[in-house]
C-alpha cells in the first residue's frame, strides 16, 4: 500500500517515550537479566526499525520479531544485535537463519528430525541458535511435556550444527488479576527446567505483563512488548507499577467545513440526520487507514473540544459535528493530546470492544509515520 504523504493524516511516534519506557523497565531488572524489545508487526504499528533503534538507546540487548522477513528488515537497517524469531520456521529457511544470525524456536521433535535430514545436504557458515519452546498452557506452539523437552535438549547438545541458546514459554493470563492459571503455567515450566541436566544461555518466560506484575517469574531475559510503546498490557484491569508513556499520536485536519440544514443526511446509509442546523467537518481518514466503521459515535478532539463522528466512517474520510464554524486546516486529534484534553489508545479500543494491541496494528501502512525525539 502506498503511503499517503500528501494529506494531513499522520501518526506521530515519540521515540523518546519508547527509550524512556525501556529505561524504566531496565532499571527494575537485575544486571544479569537481558531485555529484548519486541518489534514484530512493524513495531506494533509504530515502525520496526525506528522503535528498535529507540529501544536500543534505552538498554535493549536484542529484539524479537515474528517472521524471518521482519528480522531481515532489521538486519538490512544495520541492526546487529541478537534477533529472536517468535514464530515457527520451515527447515527450507535454515540457510537464512544462519546467514542472518537469527535465533529461532524449536517446537517439535518432528522439526528437529526434518532439520537433521536437511542439514545432511547443506553446509552452514555458523551454528543455528535454537530456543526450545514449551507449551505450558497457551495451546499455540511448543513441546507439551518435560520428557519431550529433555529429549529435544539432548538432541540439540549432540548436533554441532545447532547451539542450544534458549528455552522459553509464554503466559496467557499474566495481565489478569486472577493468577491461578498463571501459577499453573509457572509451576509447569519450573518442573520442566528441573528435569534438564543444564540450562542454556537464555531462560525466558516474561512478556510485558509478566515483567510488570510477576516478579517471581523465572529467567534471565524478558520479551518486552506492548509496554515499551507506553500501553498497559492489562487495559483497565491492573495498574502498571511503573510509568508508561504512550508513544503514538494520530492526527489529521479539517479538509472541508459546511453548514448543513436540519434534516440533512450524513454518509452512507443516511444513519445520521442532522436534528438541527449543524456545522459538519470532513476529516481525511477512514477504514482503509484502520479507523474502522465501528468508530461512528466516537469523538475526536478539535481545538480542545470533543467532536462526535456522525454518519458512517467511509473508506477514506469521516465527518464530525463541530460546535461552531472552524477553519479548513484546523488540527484534528484522533489519538493523543489536544489543548489539554486527551484521547488514549485504550479509549479507541473500548469503542471497538477490543484491545489496544489490535488498534495499533490495524493502523494501515497508508498512514505515514512521523518520528520525533
Amino acid at each position: 500500500m502506498v503511503v499517503a504523504r500528501h494529506r494531513p493524516t499522520k501518526a506521530i511516534i515519540d521515540t523518546a517515550a519508547i527509550t524512556e519506557n525501556i529505561k524504566n523497565e531496565r532499571s527494575r531488572l537485575g544486571q544479569d537479566t537481558a531485555l529484548f524489545a519486541v518489534v514484530k508487526a512493524n513495531g506494533y504499528g509504530h515502525g520496526a526499525v525506528e522503535t528498535a533503534q529507540a529501544a536500543a538507546k534505552g538498554g535493549a540487548a536484542g529484539f524479537c520479531v515474528a517472521t524471518i522477513d521482519e528480522g531481515i528488515e532489521l538486519r538490512e537497517a544495520g541492526i546487529h544485535a541478537p534477533i529472536l524469531l517468535l514464530g515457527v520456521v520451515g527447515v527450507q529457511d535454515i540457510p537464512l537463519l544462519a546467514s542472518y544470525d537469527f535465533s529461532f524456536p524449536v517446537a517439535s521433535q518432528a522439526w528437529l528430525q526434518e532439520a537433521e535430514n536437511y542439514l545432511a545436504e547443506v553446509s552452514l557458515e555458523r551454528p543455528l541458535k535454537a530456543h526450545i519452546k514449551v507449551d505450558t498452557g497457551m495451546g499455540r506452539i511448543g513441546f507439551l511435556d518435560a520428557k519431550a523437552v529433555a529429549e529435544a535438549a539432548k538432541w540439540l547438545d549432540q548436533h554441532t550444527a545447532f547451539e542450544w541458546e534458549g528455552i522459553f514459554t509464554h503466559f496467557s493470563t499474566a495481565d489478569q488479576a486472577d493468577t491461578a492459571y498463571w501459577q499453573q503455567q509457572h509451576l509447569f515450566f519450573q518442573e520442566v527446567l528441573s528435569t534438564l541436566p543444564h540450562l542454556p544461555r537464555y531462560v525466558h518466560t516474561s512478556n510485558s505483563a509478566t515483567a510488570l506484575w510477576h516478579e517471581q517469574a523465572v529467567g534471565n531475559m524478558i520479551r518486552y512488548g506492548v509496554a515499551m510503546y507506553g500501553l498497559n498490557p492489562s487495559g483497565h484491569d491492573l495498574e502498571a507499577p511503573i510509568s508508561l508513556k504512550p508513544a503514538l499520536s494520530l492526527v489529521s485536519a479539517l479538509i472541508q467545513v459546511k453548514l448543513l440544514e436540519k434534516g440533512s443526511g450524513i454518509s452512507y446509509g443516511e444513519t445520521y440526520i442532522t436534528p438541527q442546523q449543524e456545522w459538519i467537518g470532513t476529516v481525511p481518514i477512514g477504514y482503509a487507514d484502520g479507523w474502522l466503521r465501528k468508530m461512528q459515535g466516537f469523538s475526536v478532539l478539535v481545538e480542545g473540544e470533543y467532536c462526535e463522528i456522525v454518519g458512517r466512517v467511509c473508506m477514506d474520510q469521516l465527518m464530525i459535528r463541530l460546535p461552531r464554524e472552524m477553519s479548513v486546516g484546523t488540527k484534528v486529534t484522533l489519538i493523543g493530546e489536544n489543548h489539554g484534553k486527551c484521547i488514549t489508545m485504550q479509549d479507541v479500543a473500548d469503542q471497538l470492544d477490543t484491545i489496544h494491541y489490535e488498534v495499533t496494528c490495524t493502523l494501515s501502512a497508508r498512514i505515514p509515520r512521523e518520528y520525533k525525539s
